[in-house]
């Protein structure tokens, strides 16, 4: 049996509360929404839709917190500090109803560590419901139940989501940055770090963007350009929880930081499209028309944007990676990294690979997730290549490998191969 919920509370008012409560508007539920000022908290009716407004209720931590007897869903988004959010987990422990479900929308902070010691009660309730940003545009909808999260709470808030909000649910594990965030953010922070030989060699930022996007199946902003978009503050936020949370024996620690120079870029405010300029910058003149720019990463000066040299790239989807020329091998380094990275998470972050394809495109709007590029690819081309570096295959294409099958799919996508070697259906 799943649980009603008709009543939203959302604890910050930000973009992400915002968005949250937007949707949640949107589905046609009542909504209390909450933040630390009433002029933070009214700012964020912004987020909302004329006609949705009159279902939102605003005010204050201080004075409206037991507003939240009423709420069937609670969901947490503020600001990503584990002391703030266990302060605040507490205060609503004390006044939630008996039945109610609190979640938070943190993007990589474990649940275990926001309601340690909260008691059995807020255990059984809690769960994480992460929203990709911006929460009104983005499909994916990562669910991650606790140790002790009730079964019932995850089917509510997985019917609830696909049914009323129209989001893709995707079950992920309380592990370090959950599903999209662990392999996306992986391959933005390992490809700033692997890009830099190949810029000091000549390559320029506008060829790296164009080999790592749509020639792998990624976003045609490619690197630099996904970043401006996200913003650097929004990456280094993510590294350093990466940082405090992956495995000690995790090869995503070695770039669990932002390199030297994007870290000086980050102090001087250089963010991205949200503080006018981070890698590139567009200015607009009076008589109407634009500049152009790239913040060269050599010279570590503004010039005016190049275009991207990609003669004898491959048309094939994901061919470049197979390439012998300096675009095969930063394909090869940057993204084939990123899918060996995947195939070797299963079952840490998911128990399965459709939840990480799902993630992967529903979150980062990658063309296709990492298992079903490799099917695309010739994951028997990725392993002979693997091998002959020397390389140890990682988990997923070892049972590929054993079982000698052609592809993680099969019969048209209906299954998919399971780490035990075995075949499931989709759903």
């Amino acid at each position: 049996m799943t649980r009603k919920i008709e009543t939203v509370g959302v604890l910050g008012c930000g973009t992400m509360g915002s968005g949250i409560a937007a949707v949640a508007a949107a589905a046609g539920c009542r909504v209390v929404m909450l933040d630390v000022t009433n002029e933070s908290a009214t700012a964020g009716l912004a987020a909302i839709e004329d006609e949705d407004r009159d279902r939102v209720e605003v005010g204050t931590f201080e004075a409206d917190l037991a507003k939240l007897a009423e709420a069937d869903w609670i969901v947490e988004a503020i600001v990503e500090d584990l002391s703030t959010k266990r302060l605040l987990f507490e205060r609503v422990e004390a006044v939630r109803s008996d039945g109610s479900i609190v979640t938070t929308n943190t993007s990589g902070i474990p649940l275990r560590d926001i309601i340690e010691g909260m008691g059995d009660r807020l255990a059984a309730d809690a769960a994480v419901t992460h929203f990709f940003n911006p929460a009104k545009v983005m499909k994916l909808f990562e669910v991650v139940a606790g140790d002790g999260t009730s079964p019932d709470v995850i089917e509510t808030l997985a019917d609830f989501a696909t049914n009323r909000l129209g989001k893709g649910v995707v079950y992920a594990k309380d592990t370090a940055n959950f599903i999209g965030n662990r392999i996306g953010c992986f391959y933005l922070l390992s490809a700033l770090h692997k890009a830099k030989p190949f810029l000091a060699e000549g390559m320029t930022q506008e060829t790296v963007d164009g080999v790592l996007g749509q020639p792998v199946g990624l976003p045609p902003t490619g690197l630099y350009g996904l970043i401006d978009l996200i913003g650097l503050d929004v990456l280094d936020l993510v590294a350093r929880n990466l940082a405090a949370n992956l495995p000690v024996d995790d090869v995503g620690r070695a770039f669990a930081v932002l390199p030297e120079l994007e870290q000086q870029m980050l102090q001087r405010g250089q963010l991205g499209r949200k503080s006018g300029g981070g890698f590139t910058k567009v200015t607009k003149h009076e008589d109407g028309s634009r500049t152009n720019e790239t913040f060269d990463l050599v010279t570590e000066d503004w010039r005016l944007r190049s275009e991207p040299d990609l003669a004898g790239v491959p048309s094939g989807l994901g061919d470049v990676l197979f390439a012998d020329t300096d675009h095969g091998r930063l394909a090869w380094d940057v993204f084939g990294g990123a899918l060996r990275y995947a195939a070797g998470l299963v079952p840490e972050i998911s128990d399965d690979i459709v939840n990480i394809d799902r993630a992967m495109r529903w979150g980062f709007n990658w063309t296709m997730g990492p298992f079903e590029l490799l099917d695309v690819v010739g994951a028997d081309r990725v392993i002979a290549k693997i091998e002959h570096e020397g390389g140890e295959l990682p988990a997923m294409l070892g049972v590929l490998a054993d079982v000698g099958a052609a592809g993680f799919y099969r019969h048209d996508g209906a299954q998919f191969l399971g780490r035990d070697g075995t075949w499931g259906d989709i759903d």
